[in-house]
């Protein structure tokens, strides 16, 4: 175990406030095919899809999370890098290695960096920033550009990677592995998983911050009433984009429920803590962590 790090890890139950992915179809015949939104796509072509999405909106992201979650995804962020409390602490015999996958604009990558720092005087430990997408990468360097870890010391690295293979980052070689809003965009979410399992020291902390299923039947009607409705239409209205937003609300009506995720989680290898994730404003996102023993 890492005691430095997991000391940060609470196990008991998350509590607190009450940077995207799909599924194929359990019962669907055909292994060849996955779900793009509400559409089944062959599984060869979801990541160009995907890649057509977000670099659509790179540029926007920031105003598309705004859009789609009132500002509220900023608190579920914040939150989010509190609960990890993750940083090099004093008389810790070497840094922190973090790796953030589908983390294009960085800004849990900074929002990480920023709380070692501040909390623990961390100045040493090491960020990768991995996405598929070149055009959010892009974004994230050019935000780099502007914050006091572009010093020169190469602490700070981004690659194209795509999060199911992750074929640059070798075994056993990060301490914190963190995904906010990206794993519903896999193909495989499972081999996902298994991958950051696989990339994570024995005691690495694996931490996903994703939109997820609202446990109340009246508020859920009137949120995917929203969604539903509403989104498709900001992106049209904000982004000139209809066809991008629609994708996402439905790849969050696609995800699945937080149990069964729970459940994909374990079975890459993590031990869950507890009930093993935090519901965020009635579920409509979800904390989920594991450790890798």
């Amino acid at each position: 175990m890492l005691p430095h790090l997991l000391s940060g890890v609470k196990t008991r139950g998350i509590r607190g406030i009450k940077h995207l992915g799909l599924r194929c179809l359990s019962n669907n015949s055909n292994h060849d095919t996955t779900h793009f939104g509400f559409k089944t796509v062959d599984k060869n072509d979801k990541e160009k899809l995907v890649k057509g999405v977000f670099s659509s909106v790179a540029s926007k992201y920031d105003l598309m999370n705004d859009t789609m979650s009132f500002g509220v995804h900023r608190l579920w962020k914040h939150h989010f890098i509190n609960r990890l409390d993750a940083g090099m602490r004093p008389g810790a015999s070497r840094p922190l290695d973090f790796l953030d996958v589908a983390g294009g604009t960085g800004d849990i990558a900074f929002g990480l960096l920023d709380h070692a720092e501040t909390k623990y005087n961390d100045r040493l430990s090491t960020m990768t920033v991995a996405d598929i997408n070149s055009d959010m990468l892009t974004e994230g360097e050019a935000r780099f550009q502007n914050t006091r870890w572009n010093d020169g010391s190469d602490r700070v690295k981004f690659m194209v990677q795509n999060g199911e293979t992750l074929e640059q980052i070798p075994d056993n070689s990060k301490d914190v592995y963190t995904i906010a809003f990206g794993i519903r965009n896999f193909t495989d979410i499972q081999a996902g998983l298994d991958q950051a399992y696989r990339v994570l020291r024995p005691g690495g902390i694996f931490a996903c911050l994703e939109f997820s299923h609202v446990d109340n039947p009246l508020i859920n009607y009137a949120y995917q009433a929203y969604s539903f409705s509403m989104l498709p239409l900001m992106g049209q209205l904000i982004a000139n984009d209809r066809d991008s937003y629609q994708y996402l609300v439905e790849s969050i009506r696609n995800f699945p429920p937080q149990e069964e995720f729970k459940g994909m989680i374990e079975k890459a290898g993590f031990f869950v803590p507890d009930n093993g994730y935090e519901n965020l404003t009635f579920g409509v996102a979800a904390i989920h962590i594991g450790v890798k023993l």
